[in-house]
């Protein structure tokens, strides 16, 4: 299975990686040369997406804010649908939204990358531009080294040109006691009062993860701070780090370099063995490079994620524009279990991007929160409310009207943005929660949405066919422990499709909500072979691949539903048909 790698930061990049022991060095990119050049004859239009970012075909895995513009840079295979022939494709923005597709922006073309222009991130440097750090793979062996690009033209709005000067590349490699096929992925650099720039690099040292930091002057000369920022053991490579601050209170961004007793630090990790990104909130001590996590969840594969479904790679930037945080994260494909890669060869495409989404920091201090930027909802149509409709135990209630949209002159498959609240008068049919169900996407699994239960499941029934042959449900189940009630949003997409071979998975996370109100909020944006939902304002997210065969065009229905014996409430929903975006 072949999965991605990292963004950046005003920018983003992705890639896709896999671990292979060969004689002694890692290879975290499986080849298919029999596959990464063959073409798509025809593209199909079946499960694509309307509004989340794809280029027109082939593979993908992929921004920049600068003089005016979003830049998103995307690793992308331009000559077919299997990871392979990885080139920087460039696309540019005013909105996030709608993009126009320029020329690659970097190519294999020095002896420092020969064998692949790999994950990096961007540094806006002042009075000088932008600097894309990459990792560049000098041989075979997959020996990785850290380059850097600048603009060929730096006043030009459109940075088309990206130029690698021979002076000083590889700007870092791997010093003895560095595992040199497995370092990869620097972040975007911060400014410190010393007057040096820092940035890290994730590696590992046989189990341990860990991510190394360097320190310049000059941005080109780079020297290696004796200990890692952070390493914890037995979680495996750390691809893709990202490390940045939040505002204590107030849900403005900040600028990577801010330090100080009102921020807080976030170090993410997409962990190479679980394939799933992971962050922790900590301290950052400027004087001593270290990072320590605060004690409020565990460091390590049981801790918090941004999104609990098809969600990794994830890199997020400052945007000056409006004073914010934004995260970037690649959803991959689900729809093979082999190397043969039929499906997405049928296809003609792989891979897409998750909505961009603003990002800060819990008034609890414990966890970040998510939400979709603004911008989307430019696309919002033909909206749909309901109010005050009481669902008693079985109650399915469709939504009607939403479940397909007529643009110029075209069916468009179900593609909508959904709001709901649900309330309910009583806790007390609560289920009683079992210490041993530790891991949420077990629990899903265990207690799907057809599973009678007290208070709950209740949510949503999203891409369903009109018999319910197919369907994906997005729903909430509530369990009382002994000291307080666990929130479980659930993602469940085993009955998503009628074809049997695909990865169906029961995604799952616990949410962290005073109930006191009685009440739970859900946000869904559906789009073809996604649905990308965020629970209780943003707090537990799930983005779910899933490729319905007959819940398509007008065949596709979104319910409301309860299953539960606690009768539930749906206070207000409010539903958007969504036109597509402009992509490339």
């Amino acid at each position: 299975m072949v999965l991605p790698k990292c963004l950046a930061i005003s920018l983003v990049v992705f890639s896709l990686s896999v671990i292979l022991i060969n004689n002694g060095t890692e290879a975290f990119h499986k080849v298919y040369p029999h596959l990464q050049s063959l073409t798509a004859i025809s593209v199909s239009e079946q499960h694509r997406t309307g509004y989340h970012f794809q280029p027109p075909r082939n593979w993908i895995n992929g921004p920049m804010y600068y003089n005016g513009y979003y830049h998103l840079f995307y690793q992308y295979n331009p000559n077919g649908s299997v990871w392979g022939n990885i080139v920087w494709a460039h696309s540019v923005s005013k909105d996030l939204i709608n993009w126009k597709a320029l020329e690659p922006a970097i190519y294999p073309s020095k002896p420092f990358d020969k064998f692949g222009c790999w994950s990096g991130s961007a540094t806006i440097l002042p009075e000088k531009g932008p600097v894309i750090l990459y990792t560049g793979i000098i041989d075979e062996n997959n020996t990785q080294v850290q380059c850097y690009a600048i603009p060929e033209n730096a006043s030009d709005p459109l940075l088309r040109k990206w130029i690698k000067p021979d002076q000083f590349n590889p700007i870092v490699v791997a010093e003895p006691g560095v595992n040199g096929s497995a370092f990869r992925d620097p972040t975007t650099a911060w400014w410190s009062k010393d007057r040096h720039w820092r940035m890290l690099v994730g590696s590992r040292r046989k189990d341990r993860g860990m991510s190394y930091l360097y320190r310049s002057k000059d941005f080109v000369k780079w020297i290696r701070a004796k200990h890692p920022i952070h390493s914890k053991a037995n979680t495996g490579m750390w691809e893709c780090p990202d490390f940045y601050p939040v505002a204590l209170k107030g849900e403005e961004g900040l600028e990577t370099s801010m330090v100080g007793n009102n921020v807080k630090h976030v170090l993410k990790n997409s962990l190479d063995m679980t394939r799933f990104d992971y962050y922790t909130l900590g301290t950052y001590f400027p004087k001593k490079d270290k990072y320590i996590p605060d004690n409020t969840s565990e460091d390590g594969w049981g801790g918090l994620r941004y999104d609990y479904g098809n969600f990794y790679a994830s890199k997020s930037f400052f945007d000056p524009s409006k004073n914010r945080r934004i995260l970037w994260g690649w959803a991959n494909e689900s729809d093979f279990q082999d190397d043969t890669h039929n499906d997405d060869i049928k296809k003609g495409w792989a891979g897409i991007q998750a909505i961009p989404r603003t990002l800060w920091l819990d008034s609890n201090g414990r966890q970040l929160v998510q939400w979709p930027i603004e911008e989307l909802n430019c696309l919002r149509q033909k909206e749909v409310k309901i109010c005050n409709k009481k669902l008693e135990k079985g109650n399915y209630v469709e939504v009607e009207g939403i479940t397909m949209a007529y643009y110029y002159n075209i069916y468009i498959y179900l593609q909508a943005d959904v709001e709901v609240t649900f309330s309910f008068s009583s806790l007390d049919k609560a289920e009683a929660f079992d210490p041993s169900w530790v891991n949420a996407q077990d629990l899903c699994a265990l207690k799907g949405s057809k599973t009678q239960g007290g208070l709950g499941p209740f949510g949503l029934l999203t891409l369903a066919s009109e018999n319910l042959e197919e369907f994906t449900p997005v729903f909430f189940r509530i369990f009382k422990a002994p000291n307080k009630h666990m929130i479980l949003l659930c993602s469940d997409a085993k009955s998503s499709s009628l074809k049997s071979e695909l990865y169906k998975p029961s995604f799952a996370g616990f949410v962290d909500v005073d109930l006191s109100t009685k009440k739970l909020s859900l946000r869904s944006l559906i789009d073809h072979s996604v649905v990308e939902s965020f629970g209780a304002g943003g707090k537990t997210n799930i983005l779910s691949r899933i490729y319905p065969e007959l819940a398509l065009t007008n065949q596709a229905h979104l319910f409301v539903f309860n299953n539960g014996t606690e009768s539930i409430t749906v206070e207000n929903l409010n539903a958007w048909s969504m036109k597509s975006a402009v992509i490339n």
